[in-house]
């Protein structure tokens, strides 16, 4: 048995003998009373009857109270064992919070341990951090002594490697006026050989050379460039096509099947026009970027990319004769020559009015601009003076395309019609229109055939209109676009035609 029920049973016992205890002293208090009862019953009968429902109340009350203190106990019992119970339970967590408490000091010693190690391997990993510092900072001015050394041997370098650039070129420069000089002399001598027109198999490019002939049917029609082809030209005495258009690329087809033969990549805008070099070795276009870029057409590659313009360069063109300088204009009121082999702009030329298309004369010495007022300009390209401004249409000039012989250039106008001029004298020699002909944007090119004979211009409603020269009317009418057309260019064999239109597809005419 335990403790506690020890107590209980001893407190129980001790109140039955404080019980025992009143009644014995109750009786005692009342022993009189029973005496008095010997007595005869009928001389003190009322008086004891009073006594004895006294006694009897007070013997329920003593009987009541004990019921009451028996309860007191049981309940005092109950919460003596709970108290027992919650005490247990208070030793036993008591127990485990001091086994967590030897635990945690435990734990809080071995912490300490690893902190001292771990601040004795910072203070190590500090003084090699230190030392490597020191080491950094003189390798760093080692390495910035070096740095300014070698941007010296660069400059100097580079100041010698311009020097022989600057000799290679004038050399280059030398060879060529040789070459020109003997060029003219070889052209002047063939003039004086032939005389009757005909050509010499001698002649360069005779050998490719086909007579141009009316196109009437559609031999090659070509998903060229997505979003719209906005310029076409052929290689100089080849039947190889190019074309530039929105997808920012540059291509080249084989206009004989149609097929791609080559893509260039690198044009961070529209192409809005296109030139090639007169040795075919490199593309120059004109893009929406305000930059022209220049690529090798041997390896795909970008050579140059000129910069200077402060908007959309719209049109370009090389030399006739050398294939070192290129014109350009912009809508910043300005026309740049650039050295191609330099790459960089070596004259600007300032006008009052944007212009949309130009060309260089045969000579290489002045160049041929058309403007949004409607006016053509000639200008000098050493000097940048204006030579010569006349009123070509009443409104914006969209092309300028000058003749194989370079007396005769071509100009087409948002006016609708197609002025031929005198390229000396820039006199109007003829006008071409027809109905229905509507150029469909400011940079709508037209073409002149390679025999002179014939011009071709695309319409806004997708045809393309063919006009003789000697009888200033149309030939032929070429239907097959299903968009606006932009622009045609005739190979310089005589043959093929190609179109191009917004759509970006292109149409090969035989």
């Amino acid at each position: 048995m335990s403790t506690s029920d020890e107590l209980a049973n001893a407190a129980i016992k001790h109140a039955l003998k404080a019980l025992r205890k009143r009644h014995l002293l109750e009786e005692g208090a009342h022993s009189s009373a029973f005496n008095a009862l010997a007595r005869p019953f009928v001389a003190q009968g009322s008086e004891w009857k009073e006594k004895v429902e006294k006694l009897e109340q007070e013997l329920q009350q003593c009987y009541k109270a004990q019921a009451r203190l028996s309860e007191q106990l049981v309940v005092e019992v109950a919460e003596c064992r709970n108290s027992k119970a919650l005490a247990q339970e208070k030793e036993a967590l008591n127990s485990d919070l001091q086994l967590q408490v030897t635990h945690l000091r435990e734990e809080c010693q071995q912490l300490k341990e690893d902190l001292d190690e771990k601040t004795k391997a910072l203070d190590l990993v500090l003084s090699e951090n230190k030392a490597l510092r020191a080491q950094l900072e003189e390798a760093t001015e080692k390495a910035n002594a070096a740095e300014a050394e070698n941007k010296m041997l660069v400059d100097r370098w580079m100041l010698q490697k311009m020097q022989e650039a600057e000799r290679i070129n004038e050399a280059n420069a030398i060879y060529e006026g040789v070459l020109d000089q003997f060029k003219a002399r070889s052209i002047e001598n063939l003039a004086r050989e032939q005389v009757d027109g005909v050509v010499r198999q001698f002649e360069a490019g005779a050998e490719n050379f086909m007579e141009t002939t009316i196109p009437t049917a559609c031999k090659h029609k070509i998903p060229a460039h997505e979003g719209g082809c906005g310029s076409i030209l052929f290689e100089r005495n080849s039947d190889k096509l190019i074309s530039g258009g929105q997808d920012r690329t540059v291509k080249i087809w084989n206009s004989k099947t149609g097929t791609l033969l080559n893509t260039l990549y690198g044009c961070v805008g529209t192409v809005l026009d296109l030139a090639i070099t007169h040795d075919n070795r490199s593309i120059v276009a004109a893009s929406s970027s305000n930059n022209l870029f220049v690529w090798d057409v041997g390896s795909g590659r970008v050579h140059h990319t000129l910069t200077g313009h402060r908007d959309k360069a719209c049109a370009v063109d090389t030399s006739k004769i050398s294939s070192r300088h290129a014109v350009s204009a912009s809508y910043d009121h300005t026309i740049k020559v650039w050295d191609l082999q330099r790459g960089y702009c070596i004259n600007t030329l300032i006008s009052s009015s944007n212009c949309n298309a130009l060309c260089f004369s045969m000579d290489e010495l002045s160049v041929c601009s058309g403007h949004v007022d409607g006016n053509i300009r000639l200008w000098d390209i050493k000097s940048g003076k204006l030579l010569s401004e006349v009123a070509a249409h009443s409104l914006a000039v969209t092309s300028i395309s000058l003749s194989s012989g370079g007396n005769i250039f071509l100009t087409s106008g948002r006016d609708n019609l197609h002025n031929l001029f005198d390229m000396r004298s820039l006199e109007v020699c003829g006008t071409l229109r027809a109905t229905g002909n509507r150029l469909a944007s400011n940079w709508s090119r037209s073409c002149i055939s390679a025999n002179d004979n014939y011009v071709a211009a695309g319409s806004a409603d997708g045809s393309v209109q063919v006009w003789s020269i000697p009888r200033a009317d149309v030939v032929s009418t070429l239907k097959e676009h299903t968009a606006p057309v932009l622009c045609c260019s005739w190979s310089g064999l005589g043959k093929p035609l190609a179109t191009a239109d917004k759509n970006g597809s292109i149409c090969i005419w035989g």
